[in-house]
């Protein structure tokens, strides 16, 4: 294999479009589903390269297919989907776009995960490989993902013909930038991303008048007692070796001040990093929830609606090993070991429905000396801007920088002559 590490540092690939594209991408974000325009400005970018379009697939997504004779295939995925979160980054290039929510209810739409950066990148790697196809021999495919934040995409692409529409690869691959020291690239076997379910429960009660509380079944008291209990499931049931998330996201109930309602609505966001814990866990919520329901005489038995299904992305050993190896030649003492984190990625759905192995990693990109600092002090969580706030922000030289050269090295680990 050639010397990768020589070939990103001295590639031929024009560049030069890069840092307006992913500007014009944050500025210009669209919610999970509704990501026409930026599919479009992706497609576009596509058309420079000598590559096979599969579009739309899964809404709209987007796979470009680049054919360099036999050999292996390698599948690298980003996401570009944006959040309903008003910008409050302050740079010129900062969402102003409101939009309607999911209640209805007009809102802010931003780039608050880094999805902009992923496309960038991705698009990057494409120029670098499709610039020198005699590094490389096989079949890359780029794709591209609409809907990660609604956990709805990666499985979208699937039903709609993926396996059938693109070349079956060897391996697939991603990235996400979390906080940590722009430019750092942060790997690991085994679990990465926590998997994670949302479930909506309803508990019916009986409306009755304010002023006659006895004639109800007041579903507001059995949510709250059902609140309560929850905290005890993981501090009670969970053995503390083990990790386990329950948390109440919302509580409904009701519309005015004079009336007991006839039904609450809880939904709850859980997270684990292994299946056995999570069904001991689901099953204690199902066991309080129907015991507290049963407790205040409810006639009707409460609902259980589970939805934004993450899986647990557990990274293969051999695929670890073989793409740290590339990293480390690529990045030195930039290439470091990765901690699991407890946020989730539909990504591994794309992965199990070719039944092939995979590798996502992380990459840092928080401000240097921002990071540095924070460390010093103790104040990562009070100084460092996480994913899905507001003040959110990728330094994009490093950060750029890295992705474009992580996703391009992983795929020619692969690919590579």
């Amino acid at each position: 294999m050639s010397d990768i590490a020589r070939l990103l540092r001295d590639h031929q690939a024009d560049l030069s479009w890069q840092r307006a594209f992913y500007e014009d991408l944050h500025e210009h974000p669209e919610l999970s589903g509704h990501e026409q325009e930026t599919s479009a400005k992706i497609l576009k970018m596509l058309e420079r390269f000598d590559c096979e379009i599969v579009s739309p697939i899964g809404g709209f997504g987007v796979v470009a297919v680049f054919h360099n004779g036999d050999g292996p295939t390698a599948l690298f995925r980003a996401d570009f989907d944006a959040l309903p979160i008003r910008e409050e980054t302050g740079v010129p290039f900062a969402s102003t776009r409101l939009r309607a929510g999911a209640d209805g209810n007009s809102t802010g739409v931003m780039h608050a995960c880094g999805h902009d950066m992923h496309t960038a990148a991705l698009l990057g790697a494409c120029a670098i490989l499709d610039t020198h196809r005699e590094a490389w021999q096989g079949t890359f495919i780029a794709l591209f993902q609409p809907a990660e934040e609604s956990a709805t995409g990666a499985n979208a692409m699937v039903a709609d013909g993926l396996l059938n529409r693109v070349p079956h690869p060897d391996v697939c691959l991603g990235q996400h930038v979390m906080p940590g020291r722009a430019g750092e690239v942060q790997t690991k076997a085994g679990p990465q991303f926590a998997a994670c379910d949302s479930i909506r429960i309803t508990i019916h009660g009986r409306s009755a008048h304010g002023s006659m509380p006895h004639n109800s079944i007041d579903p507001t008291y059995v949510a709250a007692m059902v609140v309560i209990r929850l905290q005890g499931i993981v501090g009670r049931e969970v053995d503390p070796n083990d990790f386990a998330v329950v948390s109440v996201g919302t509580l409904k109930s009701g519309s005015t001040n004079n009336i007991v309602p006839a039904r609450a609505e809880l939904v709850l966001n859980c997270r684990f990093y292994d299946d056995t814990v999570k069904s001991r866990v689901y099953a204690a919520i199902k066991r309080v929830v129907v015991a507290e329901c049963q407790a205040s005489g409810c006639e009707r038995a409460p609902e259980f609606e589970f939805f934004a299904h993450g899986e647990l992305i557990d990274n293969d050993a051999e695929t670890f090993h073989t793409v740290r190896a590339t990293f480390d030649r690529v990045f030195g003492a930039e290439s470091v070991d990765a901690q699991r984190t407890t946020v989730s990625e539909d990504f591994g759905n794309i992965p199990r429905a070719f039944g092939v192995p995979y590798l996502f990693w992380a990459v840092g990109c928080t401000p240097r000396e921002v990071w540095d600092r924070a460390v010093a002090e103790n104040r990562v969580k009070e100084d460092v801007p996480v994913n899905h706030m507001s003040t959110f922000l990728p330094e994009y030289g490093p950060t750029i920088s890295a992705t474009t050269r992580a996703a391009a090295a992983s795929v020619l680990t692969y690919v590579g002559v």
